[in-house]
């Protein structure tokens, strides 16, 4: 007999998610999304075996539930479930990047049919919507699980159901997920929001900044451009803990301020290298909670036909590639090509292939 599933919200992650229960022989997948574009294209794409006009109206056949939406939405559609007549054990789930709102209103059910475990899959994509989903998402990527109740049975199931993610399992507390997503995750997009204000303000006084800026000042910001409502959402769920470490950074910005006033040399190498080492000894190939960039850069020499015979290479050895940008491209001169990959994996071979052929390459780490 098989589980029955249903996917609200077919987004990035719901999407990515029902492609991966679809590879299962045993499960059905019922999708429901608000956006019929997408809910259409995932039944037609196989990615789903029937369409939900009314998530609530299929919830009574299901075994389980993945809640794909929007972390407001998610605790909203908390609260309906329990008005939901329920003749059979309904095993619920979502994917929020912050657990302490979503798992309060699931210690307020009552119905006794629903289990409830929290979800989180750390892993993204700098795109959104149903175009953006991929059964690879999650493959090797963390999977945090936060049960409300000791009992391990939904934790295991859910685990079965989702063991063709080929993700990496990982049970955690509420306060424990909400804290160390904050520091790796929430407040670094703070952060680079930040950094693209400041940088446009000074635009005024400098006209010529946003040309200097295409470099590296870009690829340090990238998740700022990431979707903003999606982000606001996320900001005012975990806003407490934001605040306190929007205390403790101005804290540190002003002990580093000290140093550079009173010319405290030492102290600033100490604190450049300490953050040194600290980030050159984070794992390369393991995905976290920011979405990673596998990027090479490639110089090439402004002739006919050069980019060509650089994607050739690539394409002939059944390589993928994210996206191509070209940094600096001057007539008579060495250019510099970035061309980004879905994984490292891709990112390393890409590499020692383009060497091979004597190509000068830099694979960013």
């Amino acid at each position: 007999m098989k589980t029955t599933v249903a996917v609200a919200g077919l987004g990035l992650i719901g999407g990515s998610i029902a492609m991966n229960l679809q590879k299962k022989d045993d499960v059905k997948v019922i999708g429901f999304d608000t956006d019929l574009q997408s809910l259409e294209l995932a039944y037609r794409q196989g990615v789903i075996d029937e369409k939900a006009d009314d998530i609530l109206a299929v919830v009574p056949e299901a075994d389980v539930l993945f809640i794909a939406l929007p972390i407001a939405l998610t605790i909203d559609l908390l609260k309906e479930l329990e008005h939901v007549s329920l003749h059979k054990r309904l095993l619920v789930t979502d994917v929020s990047s912050v657990k302490n709102g979503v798992m309060e209103e699931a210690q307020r059910l009552t119905n006794e049919n629903i289990t409830f475990v929290g979800g989180h899959p750390m892993s993204g994509s700098h795109k959104n919507g149903f175009t953006a989903a991929k059964p690879h998402l999650f493959e090797n990527a963390i999977y945090v699980l936060t049960p409300v109740a000791e009992d391990e049975s939904g934790v295991e199931e859910l685990q079965r159901l989702l063991s063709e993610t080929k993700a990496r399992f990982l049970k955690l507390s509420t306060k424990e997920h909400d804290e160390m997503t904050a520091v790796i995750s929430h407040f670094p997009h703070l952060i680079a929001s930040s950094l693209v204000h400041q940088a446009k303000k000074w635009q005024q006084t400098h006209p010529e900044l946003k040309n200097l800026a295409a470099g590296g000042f870009r690829d340090i910001t990238r998740i700022a451009s990431s979707n903003p409502p999606l982000w606001q959402d996320i900001f005012f769920q975990n806003n407490d803990q934001l605040i306190h470490m929007l205390e403790d950074w101005i804290e540190e910005m002003s002990e580093l301020k000290t140093y550079l006033q009173k010319g405290q040399k030492q102290d600033t190498l100490a604190y450049l290298t300490e953050a040194k080492v600290y980030r050159d000894g984070l794992p390369i190939k393991e995905k976290g909670a920011i979405p990673a960039f596998y990027d090479i850069y490639v110089d090439i020499y402004d002739q006919p036909g050069a980019i060509h015979k650089v994607i050739e290479l690539l394409a002939t050895a059944d390589i993928n590639i994210k996206n191509i940008e070209i940094l600096e491209i001057r007539e008579g001169i060495t250019g510099v090509l970035r061309i980004s990959f879905p994984t490292g994996e891709e990112q390393e071979q890409s590499t020692a292939l383009l060497r091979g052929k004597d190509y000068e390459v830099v694979m960013e780490q």
